[in-house]
């Protein structure tokens, strides 16, 4: 399908996982895909694994904690490609200290990198969403944005639940200036990061969890994003949607 022929998309944490798996969905859509990451190496090369594909994609480094680096991936991103259609909010990491046990400094950093980072995103490309005419902003929460997880990580859950809250509040602002904002709640998905657990009693609780019984795929939520990216999508806007195999179903 070409549902996004000639629109400018950012993927922040674009490197691996499901940021990687969702350039490529969007380039194959038609997107020029701009992959961000702090991971040179592996950014770089999915920008030019797209290229060679016959893709249109470039690479930039980016830190999404810090404003000055938002900034500049905007300005970049403008000057070579015109605009702003599509912003993917994707890059995060996880915390597994409890509240008990988890310092200030680890808060602040898994704070500043899962949520500040979508309010620096959404805050710099606004007005390049606003003149697109298909503005649309995709924000990665998670099942642990909805629900208590384990009771471990309490910066990650936090921050997750406020990407949830924050995304209704920009897309109600937006409704009428031609921009969409929605949220992406993901459960287990078999990425990279979860490689450490196959075969320990952690992937069978994961399993158990998860009323389809598997791990969801880098590519379904990819798909989840093109969909909300797409023009199909045109009267969803402040919309959470959980591609989760039904766990938070339960």
């Amino acid at each position: 399908m070409d549902r996004l022929t000639d629109r400018t998309a950012i993927v922040t944490g674009a490197a691996s996982g499901i940021g990687k798996a969702t350039a490529h969905r969007l380039a194959a859509e038609g997107s020029h895909v701009v992959v961000t990451d702090i991971n040179d190496a592996a950014g770089a090369a999915v920008a030019a694994d797209l290229t060679a594909q016959g893709r249109s994609a470039t690479f930039l480094h980016h830190d999404v904690a810090r404003a000055e680096d938002w900034e500049l991936v905007i300005e970049d991103t403008v000057a070579a490609c015109g605009g702003v259609d599509i912003l993917v909010n994707n890059a995060g990491m996880g915390d597994l200290l409890d509240i008990d046990e988890a310092p200030l400094e680890d808060w602040d950093r898994t704070i500043a990198i899962d949520q500040t980072s979508i309010f620096l995103g959404m805050k710099f490309a606004s007005p390049h969403l606003k003149a697109s005419g298909h503005g649309s902003v995709i924000n990665i929460s998670s099942i642990f944005g909805i629900s208590g997880g384990f009771g471990t990580s309490p910066a990650y859950q936090a921050a997750k639940g406020a990407v949830r809250t924050l995304t209704k509040n920009v897309a109600l602002l937006w409704a009428q200036q031609g921009v969409r904002v929605n949220s992406i709640h993901p459960g287990f998905i078999d990425t990279p990061i979860l490689s450490e657990t196959k075969g320990t009693p952690f992937e069978q609780v994961m399993l158990d969890m998860t009323p389809m019984g598997r791990l969801g795929k880098p590519e379904e939520i990819a798909a989840a994003v093109a969909y909300l990216a797409s023009d199909d999508a045109s009267f969803v806007t402040g919309c959470e949607l959980a591609v989760d195999g039904g766990y938070l179903a339960r």
